[in-house]
């Protein structure tokens, strides 16, 4: 079984604001509020961040802890989570809308729930339902329309040649 999913907030985001936040009611998530780990184990876990090794098939069973923040609060984050492997995404672009005055967003920087979706896509665990409540999930999708097509062909060809080598 596949572990659950960690998505660490920082106590100062305003969870009315948060992408992830309708996750919640699922059950298929797991909430930590930074600075505190809950009690599950990070052993078989990678943390979503940039410059590591791209996510893909090869991380299908493994755990995902995704920092949820501003990028000026996941930065220091960051820090309290350096013990996992680090995993970054593709080209992926975002449908958010971001108007920051005070920092600058990094070019690859998604919303948490779009970071969630191109993570599993990329694991080859897609899971549609995921944009249901996201305002710009439709948005998203158009976006990255040819991403999204590589991904499945990928997850198509690696579930084809499991079922041939059985």
């Amino acid at each position: 079984m596949t572990p659950k999913t960690i998505i660490v907030y920082h106590r100062a985001e305003k969870r009315s604001k948060c992408s992830v936040e309708p996750l919640r009611q699922t059950g298929e998530y797991i909430f930590w509020r930074y600075p505190k780990r809950g009690t599950e184990s990070l052993d078989g876990y990678v943390r979503l961040g940039i410059g590591g090794k791209q996510l893909s098939s090869e991380d299908h069973d493994r755990g995902l802890v995704l920092l949820d923040g501003s990028w000026r609060w996941a930065a220091k984050m960051e820090k309290s989570y350096s013990d996992l492997p680090v995993r970054s995404l593709g080209p992926w672009q975002t449908a958010y809308p971001r108007q920051s005055r005070v920092f600058e967003d990094p070019a690859e920087g998604l919303a948490t729930i779009e970071a969630l979706y191109a993570a599993l896509c990329q694991m080859g665990r897609r899971d549609d339902d995921l944009l249901k409540t996201y305002h710009w999930g439709n948005e998203f999708l158009a976006r990255n329309r040819e991403l999204l097509e590589r991904f499945k062909r990928t997850q198509y060809e690696t579930m084809s040649s499991g079922a041939l080598s059985e």
